[in-house]
């Protein structure tokens, strides 16, 4: 078997966030694209960052609503078209 034993899954950290651990399965492509993103990251914080935070910093810049979040308001709805009778 190959089993993994991993501390807590998620715990909570001073600053008031939480941190979760997780294990993903990239392609070879995404793991070189994430190297990518953590080089312009470090270019631009003036320091070294890992794998980890890169892809944090990109998570974080790409936020999606919550689920139980209250939707934006939609534009009115376009009246529907009229509906054509087929009498023959």
């Amino acid at each position: 078997m190959n089993e993994r034993v991993a501390s807590p899954a998620m715990h909570a950290l001073p600053d008031g966030e939480a941190e979760l651990a997780l294990v993903v399965r990239l392609p070879w492509e995404d793991v070189a694209r994430l190297g990518q993103e953590a080089g312009r990251l470090a270019a631009q914080m003036q320091r070294p960052v890992t794998l980890d935070e890169a892809v944090s910093h990109r998570l974080r810049s790409a936020r999606v609503p919550a689920a139980h979040a209250k939707p934006a308001e939609q534009p009115a709805a376009v009246s529907a078209l009229p509906r054509i009778s087929g009498s023959a």
